[in-house]
């Protein structure tokens, strides 16, 4: 897998179209998709890691800028203005308080502007065209919300929360709350899951190691993306039959998954406990891969 930090006014997809080219591999898949305006951490899974990406729902940390008194059609800058309000009379106090609150938000319904399916299109392809569907709302969790600065009509915060939350949708309720509106206007995540920037490679990067032949020298190993499962180290004999088909028994508790690692460390199958069996759900024979 490599860890990629993705610049401004790219698409995930032309961040991985690129690793593509470099690296002179197609299979490879990002693990959560990044807007245009955004920046940061972009995990990559490379070649055989890409069937890992199903078990890689880690908790994001994103520091964002929103901006109040403006709302748009995409509920960031870069959307076409629908309503102006002033801000100026706001007590600082109020907006802090406000802020907070966001901490207890439960569920979001996704912005017409996301990667979300509807009627197997993405919901930003709709409305691209100009359509909207309804969209039911999905559960979310945040975890932590710091504020880093407040200078009006700009509030930067640091907000770390569970896979499948909007920030852009915060600024809008933030903007709703304090009824003046408000849009996202600067987005970086900084770390999704184990990953974080100070471990992520530019795209300059990735083509400079590829050009002196060390573009290998990137990648880190694909168990990465499964580390937080419980780990399991079956002997030859057991780890070749469940290679192939054959059932094994489980000694974990019902419906846990576990990695299944060979004797030399090695991941060789992710497994999912029956509480007598263990079920396969990826496998890579006995040898494994890093």
């Amino acid at each position: 897998m490599l860890v990629l930090e993705k610049p401004p006014q790219w698409t995930s997809h032309d961040a991985v179209a690129q690793a593509r080219r470099f690296l002179g591999i197609r299979q490879i898949g990002h693990l959560g998709t990044l807007d245009p305006l955004a920046t940061g951490v972009l995990p990559l899974a490379v070649g055989a890691a890409t069937r890992l990406i199903e078990f890689t729902r880690f908790e994001k940390q994103y520091e964002a800028v929103c901006l109040l008194g403006r709302e748009t059609d995409s509920a960031d800058v870069t959307g076409a203005i629908l309503r102006e309000r002033p801000w100026q009379g706001l007590d600082p106090e109020r907006v802090r308080k406000a802020v907070l609150t966001l901490s207890e938000i439960r569920e979001q319904i996704p912005p017409m502007v996301s990667a979300v399916k509807s009627g197997g299109k993405r919901l930003y392809q709709l409305a691209r065209v100009g359509k909207e569907v309804e969209r039911l709302p999905r559960p979310v969790r945040i975890l932590g919300l710091e504020i880093l600065s407040l200078e009006l009509p700009r509030i930067s915060f640091r907000v770390t929360c569970t896979a499948g939350t909007y920030i852009r949708t915060l600024c809008g309720t933030l903007g709703e709350r304090l009824e003046v509106g408000g849009c996202l206007e600067v987005l970086r995540r900084t770390r999704v899951g184990p990953f974080s920037l100070p471990q992520a490679h530019s795209l300059e990067d990735l083509k400079r190691a590829v050009q002196e032949g060390r573009g290998e020298s990137l990648l880190r190993p694909a168990s990465d993306l499964v580390f937080h499962l419980p780990g399991l180290t079956l002997e030859a004999g057991s780890l070749k039959a469940l290679c192939q088909g054959q059932a094994q028994r489980a000694g974990a508790p019902p419906m846990e998954r576990l990695r299944v690692l060979n004797e030399e460390g090695r991941l060789c199958a992710v497994v999912e406990s029956t509480g007598e069996w263990l079920k396969p759900q990826k496998v890579f024979g006995p040898e494994g891969i890093a």
